[in-house]
């Protein structure tokens, strides 16, 4: 009976071992930051296969998001401003299980600047 405790303990572990080791979420942080200089409102970033948003940002304002790209395809961002002109801007391509930082800085005039030079593959 002790044998087979032990057999049993040794397979559960080495199982329990095996999937904590074998899965590995990839992960992209995002960070968007309001440099338009006024509040903004409805924003939007769609990225394959999900999206994310905020209901507004005001001036400055910077907020993170996880994210897990299960497809490859661009990103795209849009928002409304206060006189009701909604910009849309596309950004880089992600791919399935790359990881890393994308910081997306919203400017201006409805332009944005994608620094994606923190993801890897």
């Amino acid at each position: 009976m002790k044998f087979f405790r032990k057999t049993l303990f040794a397979a559960i572990s080495g199982i329990f071992f095996i999937l904590c080791t074998g899965c590995r979420s990839h992960q992209i942080m995002v960070t968007v930051e309001n440099r338009t200089g006024e509040p903004i409102r409805l924003l939007e970033v769609d990225y394959p296969s999900a999206s994310f948003g905020e209901d507004a940002m005001e001036p400055g304002q910077v907020v993170h998001y996880s994210i897990q790209v299960r497809d490859s395809g661009r990103v795209k961002v849009q928002y409304m401003t206060l006189d009701h002109h909604q910009p849309q801007m596309t950004g880089p391509t992600l791919h399935e299980k790359q990881e890393g930082a994308l910081d997306i800085a919203l400017l201006p005039d409805g332009k944005a600047e994608f620094d994606g030079q923190g993801l890897r593959n």
